[in-house]
């Protein structure tokens, strides 16, 4: 088995989109309620984890069936396309990562009730249909809502219910605050490869909406995190919000580099530095609402 390989198709290096969620959810409880479920945070986060690496390992198997990942593509290389791995094999790593969240699945639903049943069946889904199916999400302009959606506000407010078994106005404002950001990192990595998904027929949200209008929605993603602040703020008898804040001028410093890069591979770069500001952001917060 080649490690280095299923390393390159997993991309663990983004595995801090699918941890943050459930650490600030987990802090938020403890903010709020003083409780935390300890069991159940660690199964969510097993859960959360587990469910984007079989994402990223069955985009990789299906996106060089579809060809879209050609030799004009601008990201690291997929293992699929360049012959590291078979697809097949791929996705039997795909089906055995969303295997091992549904077992953690089973556990949180006995803790959550339905609502984690719900939760955990339309996120596995959602996995898998991010590039399966008749009409894979990331060919359509939807990706990063999903991408808010689950790895924001399903996520944060997920492991909260665990810990609370409720689900109040700052679970969702810090759900929607870390799922914008993640948006952000998925309309970089979308931006980055506009030329090689056009060939494919793709129509993400940043070929629809062209160099312009991404730079904005780019900036709106990165931003608006910090006007839901307060609204988080506001309601926490115990905790601070304001640590997240620290990052504020990265931020700023990260948009104005995006409105100046010129399209290539320079993205790459700004791709990782989302991905930090994301978790750095996500690691403040938390640390204030644990302190």
């Amino acid at each position: 088995m080649n490690l280095s390989s299923w390393l390159m198709a997993a991309r663990p290096r983004t595995l801090s989109l699918s941890i943050t969620p459930v650490a600030v959810g987990t802090a938020l409880a403890w903010a709020v309620d003083r409780q935390i479920h300890w069991p159940a945070v660690l199964a969510a986060l097993l859960g959360s984890m587990c469910i984007q690496l079989g994402t990223n390992l069955h985009n990789d198997a299906v996106d060089s069936e579809r060809g879209g990942d050609g030799p004009d593509r601008v990201g690291p290389p997929r293992v699929t396309a360049s012959g590291l791995l078979s697809g097949r094999n791929v996705k039997r790593g795909a089906a055995a990562c969303f295997a091992a969240a549904a077992l953690m699945g089973l556990y949180l639903v006995a803790v959550g009730g339905w609502p984690i049943l719900l939760l955990g069946i339309l996120s596995i889904a959602s996995g898998w249909a991010y590039t399966g199916g008749p009409l894979p999400i990331a060919y359509t302009p939807l990706g990063e809502l999903f991408v808010i959606a689950f790895f924001g506000v399903g996520a944060v407010g997920g492991t909260y219910w665990l810990c609370t078994a409720d689900l109040g106005a700052p679970a969702l404002a810090a759900g929607l605050a870390l799922g914008l950001l993640t948006g952000a990192v998925l309309l970089v990595n979308n931006f980055r490869d506009v030329e090689a998904d056009e060939r494919v027929g793709r129509r993400t949200l940043a070929i629809v909406a062209g160099p312009q209008g991404t730079g904005w929605i780019f900036a709106g993603l990165m931003l608006l995190p910090y006007t839901l602040l307060p609204l988080i703020g506001r309601a926490l008898p115990h905790g601070h919000v304001w640590p997240a804040l620290i990052t504020l001028p990265l931020t700023l410093a990260l948009i104005y580099r995006f409105m100046r890069e010129p399209c290539g591979r320079g993205f790459n770069r700004i791709l990782l530095w989302t991905v930090q500001i994301q978790m750095l952001f996500s690691l403040l917060l938390s640390a204030g609402l644990v302190l």
